[in-house]
């Protein structure tokens, strides 16, 4: 799997690139064919009312088809975890769709 990570209205810190890298890389115990996944962190706004709103947006290719998902915080961390769970629910949901159709054509 081929990982691009991005920034936008943030300093990107090696923490940040990290804790972003490893959260992503370990949705490949959930499905194998993740071929390439953009992932993007940033700061929406520095002038929310309700101050800071932090994003994580991640687009992912699997086989021929495509996952966006996108979540917004007012803590970073928090933003990158929901999408992980989003995307891990979506992955266990779509691998056992396509565990159902191969027992189907095996029958």
């Amino acid at each position: 799997m081929t990982l691009n990570i991005s920034h936008r209205g943030l300093e990107m810190t090696p923490a940040i690139h990290d804790y972003v890298e490893e959260k992503m890389l370990s949705l490949e115990k959930y499905f194998d064919n993740i071929r390439h996944m953009d992932v993007e962190v940033g700061l929406t706004t520095h002038h929310h009312q309700k101050g800071d709103i932090f994003f994580c947006k991640v687009v992912m290719q699997i086989d021929g088809d495509v996952e966006r998902i996108e979540k917004e915080t007012d803590d970073l961390y928090k933003a990158v975890d929901e999408v992980k769970d989003a995307l891990r629910i979506q992955l266990t949901e779509l691998k056992r769709k396509l565990e159902d159709r191969n027992q189907g054509k095996i029958a």
